[in-house]
């Protein structure tokens, strides 16, 4: 089932510039979610805007989503002007801080009413402690973030940095301890001259370390005056950062997507260079093509079909421009059996072959990893030709904070799992017509936040 494509564009965001609205191959259906669909675009804006290659179609094109992604954040804001992952329940200091710096940035496209902005910060500024830190309100979704720093610190970090990129005054207090847990990610995170990690084990492809780079390269990149020396180190981050983006543009979760593109398109700004044309040759046996890049067209995505899939590919790259260059496979894989640290168990009740019958299909989810607790799951249950879902049971069920349906998959939004403790759920499904050679539907489930780590 393999089949293989291979792009070329002539500049660095060009591939997320061209899916802006589908960078992330995951449901949306919740303020994180809406929030990581969003601000790519204002970072993609600034990018062009500062290197004036910003055309009056892609700033309509980009300012739609962020006027749209606007209003649906609405969903998710408290009377109180903070924010919250679903809209009800406690509200949260991060998912807070996150809108705060992104509708501050946004305000230069779209309008956003100030009053908007300034009751989010408002809110913040009063979850300060007596010794300055700031408090962590409402959950963090993803438990792997917390690392081995006291949240509070890992909060009142973010925090300023956020109302330092709006120029907001802050206090000595709040900026030592910014200082500190940059001397944390220095002291205790293991790297290589190309990325960073959590530990010297860790996935490369891990979410967490495609988050760390970026923090690191934005860093490397905000200096006075920038060296050759450090465009060159600052290249071979960026080098390993591309290597992990997906065929859309994007990274597997909404942080390190977002953070990613934000120090990408720094890192593009820093080394934009109006001159200069390349063409890249992609070729086989019998299969060859050809891509020209120049100036007038950089910002095109071009694609071509592989023919010859397996085979040996060679790529050239001749001139005097830069261009990226991406292979995508896909394919089909069996359903995977072994059992991993996260597992899941479906099965149903009743007669699935018998029109207009009812059967209730069970599932399982159980957790065995290194953590207390996971992080949010995702459970994608694909519905059967010819049926329908009656999701009333399962929203009832333990840890699930939101369902969605959409087209023919039901989408379930679990909280968190404890370790070692197998949590059931039921739904109800009904054949409304009937279909002939019925195929089994995929249930799966995956971390929210390490979208690699499927199990079905």
């Amino acid at each position: 089932s393999a089949r293989s494509t291979v792009s070329v564009i002539g500049d660095i965001l060009g591939r997320a510039l061209s899916n802006l609205h589908g960078l992330l191959r995951m449901p949306y259906g919740c303020g994180e979610q809406n929030m990581a669909i969003l601000s790519p675009n204002i970072y993609i804006l600034q990018y062009l805007e500062n290197t004036e290659q910003l055309t009056s179609a892609i700033r309509e094109r980009a300012t739609g989503f962020l006027k749209s992604g606007y209003q649906r954040q609405m969903n998710y804001r408290h009377i109180s002007g903070a924010y919250s992952t679903f809209g009800h329940g406690d509200e949260n200091t991060w998912l807070t801080a996150f809108v705060l710096r992104s509708f501050g940035k946004a305000q230069k496209y779209i309008f956003i009413d100030p009053q908007i902005i300034q009751s989010a910060k408002e809110w913040l500024i009063r979850r300060r402690d007596s010794d300055g830190c700031f408090i962590q309100q409402g959950r963090l979704f993803n438990n792997r973030m917390k690392g081995g720093v006291n949240d509070n610190v890992t909060m009142t970090a973010y925090i300023t940095a956020s109302l330092l990129e709006l120029e907001t005054p802050v206090t000595v207090t709040a900026v030592s301890l910014f200082l500190r847990i940059l001397d944390f990610f220095l002291i205790n995170f293991c790297w290589s001259h190309l990325h960073w990690s959590q530990s010297a084990s860790a996935d490369d492809s891990d979410s967490l370390a495609v988050e760390i780079s970026s923090y690191v390269l934005l860093a490397a990149l905000t200096a006075d005056s920038l060296t050759s020396a450090d465009l060159g180190f600052a290249n071979r981050i960026v080098s390993w950062l591309v290597k992990q983006q997906n065929a859309y543009g994007g990274f597997s979760s909404t942080q390190d997507t977002v953070v990613a593109l934000q120090a990408l398109s720094l890192y593009a700004t820093k080394v934009f260079s109006s001159d200069g044309s390349s063409t890249v040759t992609v070729q086989s046996a019998g299969d060859t093509h050809h891509f020209d890049v120049n100036q007038d067209n950089k910002l095109l995505y071009q694609e071509k079909q592989l023919q010859n899939v397996p085979a040996k590919y060679s790529i050239e790259a001749k001139g005097s421009a830069c261009v990226s260059v991406q292979v995508a496979q896909f394919y089909n894989i069996p359903t995977p059996t072994e059992a991993k640290t996260l597992s899941i168990d479906a099965k149903f009740e009743g007669d699935c072959k018998t029109l207009e019958q009812n059967f209730i299909l069970n599932f399982t989810v159980k957790y065995g990893g290194p953590q207390e607790t996971t992080n949010m799951l995702i459970v994608d249950i694909k519905i059967l030709s010819g049926f329908t879902a009656d999701t009333s049971m399962v929203r009832l069920g333990k840890y699930v904070e939101r369902v969605d349906t959409k087209e023919d998959h039901v989408i379930v939004y679990l909280t968190e799992i404890p370790k070692h403790i197998s949590i059931n759920y039921k739904m109800q499904m009904k054949q409304v017509l009937p279909v002939k050679n019925l195929k089994p539907a995929v249930v799966k489930v995956y971390d929210y936040y390490q979208t690699s780590k499927i199990l079905f």
